[in-house]
């Protein structure tokens, strides 16, 4: 897997990445279990999808299409807790710079 430091490194050192459009459509949200796909959640995780460490999360949420239901503090303890993130902002992050990295075809 890329790493967010090297991503723009990796990326710089190809010639034939696809254009943003090719890859993203700013129209169309980005399901969250996209970004957490099971080959990240499984690698940073002991949990096999972002549905199973949602439903183990503080609360009544049972899948990812309920994560509103985790408080912010409570979620972000969590992942501090069961991945192997500091805090949610590194977890994204690094969901984030998964889910490119895969869609440029770098991962």
């Amino acid at each position: 897997m890329v790493l967010q430091g090297d991503l723009e490194d990796v990326a710089a050192s190809h010639d034939d990445l696809p254009d943003a459009e090719e890859v993203y459509d700013r129209d169309e949200p980005i399901p969250l279990t996209e970004v957490f796909d099971d080959e990240f959640v499984g690698e940073h995780t002991a949990f096999e999808t972002f549905d199973d460490l949602v439903a183990a999360s503080p609360s009544d949420a049972a899948s990812a299409a309920e994560l509103d239901y985790v408080a912010d503090g409570d979620w972000d303890e969590f992942v501090a807790e069961e991945t192997e993130f500091d805090d949610e902002e590194a977890f994204v992050t690094a969901g984030r710079d998964h889910w490119v990295a895969t869609r440029l075809g770098l991962a």
